[in-house]
């Protein structure tokens, strides 16, 4: 694995965009000031990565859960030689191995960087630390946990719910951008659409004058 940066914290130097990201993705779970963001962050490092860098390997034990604040990762698993891939995590989102980070068991998945990517990362024994420490730590702990479980669960749901069509409708009206950041091929694997459905999906896109994706018939 190639690191091109790993470092501490140094407060003075985190941006402003930054504290938002983290701000923003605890207050999901908890009200947070901006005090005691920079108070748990103290337990954190930034770590930059090149692109197609896998930061944790199949068999490693992951020790790190990382938000990202630059970049884009994916996590994915390898089955009879196919890959199928779980999260396309870009700014804001918090990435790593679950079940590995948790459990200090080798991990099944592979995460791996698709753009140049810089991460705040809390180490595993930083975790437990700043849980112990800090106020909130414990209650917090729990809540993020519960809410990444959760997540999954809502996932699972909507692929077995929704149609071909309107998970590749749904995705790319939330997160248009998406088209011009990640290769085909993964984002089909990520939506469980073969590579020829989402082409022929894709070549039938056409903008409204709201920039809204326009229903289109799934044959």
């Amino acid at each position: 694995m190639i690191i091109l940066k790993a470092m501490s914290i140094d407060l003075n130097n985190i941006s402003d965009s930054s504290l938002q990201y983290i701000s923003s993705y605890l207050q999901r779970f908890m009200p947070f000031t901006i005090e005691d963001v920079k108070g748990l962050i103290q337990y954190c490092e930034i770590r930059k990565f090149d692109k197609r860098i896998e930061i944790v390997k199949e068999g490693e034990i992951d020790n790190y859960l990382n938000m990202v604040l630059k970049g884009l990762v994916r996590k994915f698993v390898k089955v009879k030689g196919k890959e199928t891939i779980l999260q396309l995590a870009t700014e804001g989102h918090v990435i790593h191995s679950e079940i590995s980070y948790l459990t200090r068991t080798p991990s099944q998945v592979i995460l791996e960087t698709l753009e140049p990517t810089t991460m705040v990362s809390i180490n595993h024994k930083k975790m437990e630390e700043a849980l112990a420490s800090f106020p909130k730590g414990e209650r917090l702990g729990r809540l993020i946990m519960s809410g990444m479980f959760v997540k999954k669960d809502e996932r699972r749901y909507w692929l077995l719910s929704k149609s071909t069509r309107q998970r590749f409708i749904d995705y790319l009206d939330r997160n248009p951008h998406m088209l011009q950041r990640v290769p085909q091929k993964y984002l089909a694997s990520y939506l469980n659409i073969t590579s020829e459905t989402f082409s022929r999906f894709k070549h039938l896109i056409r903008e409204t004058t709201s920039n809204e994706i326009v229903n289109f018939p799934d044959k």
